[in-house]
């Protein structure tokens, strides 16, 4: 168990470490910062940290840097997470604003997270395996063609014309409107398909070819919909490793990362949000060798079809404070939209 004043220590290591991307030496130290002790108990300190495992020296008689376990006790001693600047914040919102279809917004989101982190930011769109139909809208365009929107409850928005052989009026598109609508609104995509079936046969539609040109067209929609139903990432900042890594073989275990999408939707899915309402997976702890020299930061968000995350990816060396903070929020202002009443 290492003492307050070498957690401190440890703290400031990590953070010179991440602001210089060099080792981190006991001189440098009681120059940069004001612990109120010599250098020599400073180098106890640092001697303690490295028989703990917390920080290790990469060559010899260099400064120290800090080891995956030096991370995770600095990330689970976090008291508190800079919150956003209210100019970081209206960013945001300028951003995302005027984004009305959730891939759109999703997308804006994951690049804003990217610009606000300097990292590589993923996120993907809420499964829609749960996903049920919201509202359906049949548009008379003339008396023999009508469009077909089909809008779920989590956003989504598919529309498909239909042409028909003979003329229909527009209280017989109303009509046709209001019966699916009774039949199909809340119901989930893959029940859906079926109440389609029986509609198509049911006498109580005004008119038989409106009736069965409408059904079919919107069972092909859910269809559509439902066999699309997979997650769907999204990614941006891939660039900024470029930018921020001297080093670039310690880039090329994160591009191989990013290339391994399932896998990558699949932990960032699985980690355990904590009580700060985001999970952080650091080195050894990520599964396979390719996500040994990375962390990964994730927050959820929630929408009608259930939660989905965003996740931050980068090398163990970030600024985990900030990148919490950022994270966090983007995943709020997402759940607020998606919560939102439509």
């Amino acid at each position: 168990m290492v003492s307050e004043r070498s957690l401190e220590v440890l703290r400031a290591i990590i953070g010179d470490y991440v602001a210089t991307r060099e080792p981190v030496g006991s001189k440098r130290l009681v120059e940069r910062y004001q612990f109120g002790v010599s250098a020599a108990t400073i180098r106890n300190d640092m001697a303690a940290l490295e028989e703990a495992d917390l920080i290790v020296a990469p060559h010899t008689s260099s400064g120290r840097v800090p080891t995956d376990k030096g991370y995770r006790l600095f990330v689970d001693h976090l008291a508190d997470v800079r919150p956003l600047t209210q100019a970081q914040k209206r960013a945001i919102e300028q951003f995302m604003e005027g984004a009305i279809d959730p891939e759109e917004l999703l997308t804006r989101s994951v690049r804003s997270l990217a610009q606000l982190t300097g990292s590589v930011a993923i996120g993907h769109l809420p499964s829609l395996l749960e996903a049920r139909i919201h509202r359906i809208e049949l548009v008379a365009l003339s008396p023999r063609r009508l469009l077909v929107v089909l809008i779920t409850d989590s956003g989504r928005v598919e529309q498909r014309i239909v042409d028909l052989e003979h003329e229909a009026d527009e209280t017989q598109f109303l009509r046709l409107r209001d019966i699916v609508n009774e039949r199909l609104v809340g119901k989930r995509l893959e029940d859906a398909a079926a109440e389609l079936r029986e509609l198509s046969a049911d006498d109580d539609l005004v008119d038989d070819e409106l009736g069965d040109a409408a059904s079919h067209v919107l069972g092909s929609l859910v269809r559509q919909v439902f066999a699309n139903r997979d997650d769907k990432l999204i990614i941006a900042g891939a660039a900024n490793l470029a930018l921020s890594e001297h080093d670039f073989s310690s880039i090329f275990p994160v591009l191989e990362a990013i290339e391994e999408q399932v896998a990558l939707v699949r932990l960032v899915a699985e980690l355990d949000l904590d009580a700060r309402e985001v999970a952080v997976s650091i080195g050894h702890e990520n599964p396979g060798s390719a996500l040994e020299e990375t962390s990964i930061v994730a927050a959820g968000y929630s929408s009608g079809s259930g939660e989905a995350r965003l996740g931050l990816l980068g090398p163990t060396r970030m600024d985990y404070q900030r990148n919490i903070a950022a994270i966090r929020a983007v995943a709020r202002y997402l759940s607020r939209i998606f919560d939102a009443p439509r």
